[in-house]
């Protein structure tokens, strides 16, 4: 019997996958899981899902007829989120561009290699409320990320995270920060009757960088047959009202 919620890509559960996974195990979520050097069966969706997240897991594992099936059931009322990554949106072998999949999302991906690898700080700036966000502390202790993929919000779209780069030197006893440029990094919208979402850093290393560690007390968890993850709590909370929210568990 398939579970309600399908989670594809991070490659295996022995790696990036052990984080999201070992979440939503801890949450009493069942899951089916696909690691990224598997393809997605189209009888994946023969059961009805509530809720399909796909993190760096290339397009080319998910053939036409399993795309147009994924999609039909987020018209009828599923959640998809894309969660960022090298294989995620356009990457490095990513390539969702022009897919059915990769045009229901809120955003529009790009056409070339849209990975930003960001060896400066890079803080999640908070723009809208939203039950995703709720009760975080967005402003008071704002969250670092390592990297994201550069997405631009449709018109009908919401952004409700921004990446804000910054120049940071040290002159002297002091460090200058010096802000850069703006890019979207939360958006969410909808597609027929269900919920979309883009979340354009990644939720394990390396671009999730500081922000797994956002929070306290500190979560350990661990899904079956995958790695022991230790994580903030802050960080914890936010994936779950963010999933929470797209697929309506």
């Amino acid at each position: 019997m398939a579970n309600s919620i399908l989670y594809l890509g991070d490659t295996h559960l022995h790696d990036a996958a052990a984080y999201l996974a070992g979440l939503m195990h801890g949450w009493g979520w069942a899951f089916d899981y696909v690691p990224s050097h598997e393809p997605t069966p189209v009888t994946m969706f023969d059961t009805r899902r509530e809720l399909v997240i796909v993190s760096d897991y290339p397009a080319s594992r998910m053939d036409v007829a399993a795309q147009r099936k994924l999609i039909g059931q987020v018209a009828d009322g599923a959640g998809l989120i894309m969660i960022g990554g090298w294989e995620s949106f356009h990457g490095l072998g990513g390539d969702w561009d022009g897919t059915i999949v990769g045009d229901a999302l809120p955003v529009v991906i790009a056409s070339d290699d849209d990975r930003m690898n960001c060896d400066q700080p890079v803080f999640v700036r908070k723009i809208a409320e939203h039950p995703a966000l709720a009760a975080l502390p967005w402003d008071s202790r704002s969250p670092v990320i390592g990297g994201f993929n550069r997405i631009s919000p449709k018109t009908d779209a919401n952004v409700l995270l921004e990446a804000q780069r910054f120049a940071a030197r040290c002159d002297g006893d002091e460090f200058t920060f010096t802000p850069l440029d703006r890019h979207p990094l939360l958006v969410v919208g909808g597609f027929g009757g269900g919920r979309t979402a883009a979340l354009a850093t990644d939720v394990a290393p390396h671009w999730v960088g500081p922000l797994v560690d956002w929070g306290v007390p500190r979560v350990a968890a661990q899904a079956p047959h995958a790695n022991g993850i230790e994580v903030g709590g802050d960080y914890a909370t936010f994936l779950r009202q963010l999933l929470s929210w797209v697929g309506r568990l």
